[in-house]
């Protein structure tokens, strides 16, 4: 033959069945696997973990918290009255005293010769006076009787003036004598605690330098420096809530004492005291405290409304331009949005915002710089939550 021609095979048709079967399912197996291939590629990232935390307004809608230091009410430097070296100490610092106990002496022997040389010109203007009260009752009885002449009795009133008068001068010679010689022990003059050592002994001192400082028994004050803006509506008797970082979750309640009267000419704040109500025996003297003040117009916003202050993390400022911002946790979606706050205090580890925050907010208080807006993340808590206590 000289051409060729196709030549078709004819399956039967139990075959031709199986390969269309076939056919069909590696169609739709394709189909599967383009469509895997597909869902894989659309799916959305997993939302990035973010350290957050829930603001709640601070407590007592204080507007404001400043450092203080708590003190006596009444401390004063305890020093001799005369000069002299010293001798002897009997108490040191921190101990706690009671009135009339002995805290140091002088050498007194200088004041001992003092006192017996008074002692002696006492004893010897005495005599004289014995003898001219003598000479006086002899005189007057020989003047009524006209036996001695009017100016010799007159003279003789003139020395019993004089020897009384010199007498009474010994008397209080004397008695400064003394007083000198029992100045030379330092005892104090008020239950309390000595928290200042300013002299050692075998040391010269001067009459009324310092040797202790003595901090009085009874009344606790939390004394505190405040800026200009902060005592504009604050008045003697306005109350205040104290916190102190040795004591933690515990509150006293304080009152407004004493307020100067000007400002500081060097750091230009105005030093407030402040008395605790009830302290207990936990509150020692010079613990560092904070104090929540709730003066009205740091309280009240531009359009009369009471605003509450919330404390945060300084991690969590951010900024909008040039204002201050937070990212805020939206929703159920968890979606950031960067908010504007007013700030009215920044402190070394936290801030104070007084507008653009609501009570329940979350916030984001780590890696501030790593987000964006609109961005879906996955609030996590602090590992360690008391890092972040507002």
């Amino acid at each position: 033959m000289r051409g060729q021609y196709p030549v078709f095979v004819e399956f039967p048709p139990t075959l031709r069945r199986v390969v269309r079967r076939l056919a069909v399912v590696a169609a739709g197996c394709a189909l599967a696997g383009l469509a895997a291939c597909g869902k894989h590629q659309a799916a959305a990232p997993e939302p990035r973990p973010v350290v957050s935390m829930t603001v709640h307004p601070d407590a007592h809608g204080a507007s404001a918290s400043y450092p203080g230091t708590v003190q006596s009410r009444n401390t004063t430097p305890l020093s001799f009255r005369v000069n002299g070296k010293i001798i002897e100490r009997t108490v040191r610092l921190g101990d706690s005293v009671k009135p009339g106990q002995l805290l140091a002496r002088l050498d007194p022997g200088d004041y001992d010769k003092n006192a017996a040389s008074a002692q002696a010109q006492y004893d010897a203007a005495a005599h004289r006076y014995v003898f001219a009260k003598q000479q006086l009752d002899r005189d007057t009885a020989q003047s009524q009787a006209n036996l001695i002449a009017r100016a010799q009795f007159e003279q003789t009133q003139d020395a019993y003036a004089s020897a009384l008068a010199q007498r009474d001068q010994a008397k209080q010679q004397l008695a400064l004598a003394q007083d000198q010689r029992r100045y030379t022990q330092l005892v104090a003059d008020h239950a309390g605690v000595i928290t200042a050592e300013n002299a050692d002994t075998g040391q010269n001192v001067q009459a009324g330098q310092a040797v202790y400082q003595l901090a009085w028994t009874g009344d606790i004050d939390v004394v505190s420096d405040l800026p200009e803006n902060a005592i504009a509506d604050l008045h003697t008797g306005d109350t205040a809530q104290v916190t102190l970082p040795a004591l933690p979750g515990r509150r006293y309640a304080a009152k407004v004492r004493e307020l100067a009267a000007a400002a500081d000419p060097q750091s230009r704040t105005w030093r407030v005291k402040l008395t605790l109500e009830h302290p207990d025996a936990d509150v020692r003297l010079g613990m560092t405290a904070n104090i929540a003040l709730a003066p009205a117009s740091a309280a009240m916003g531009a359009n009369g409304a009471r605003q509450d202050a919330y404390t945060v993390p300084a991690t969590a400022l951010f900024h909008d331009g040039n204002a201050p911002a937070l990212w805020i946790v939206q929703g159920a979606d968890n979606v950031l949005q960067l908010r504007r706050v007013s700030v009215s205090r920044y402190d070394a580890r936290t801030i104070t915002v007084t507008d653009g925050l609501k009570d329940g907010e979350r916030i984001v208080v780590q890696g501030v710089h790593t987000v964006t807006v609109g961005e879906k993340v996955h609030p996590v808590a602090p590992l360690h939550p008391e890092d972040f206590a507002s």
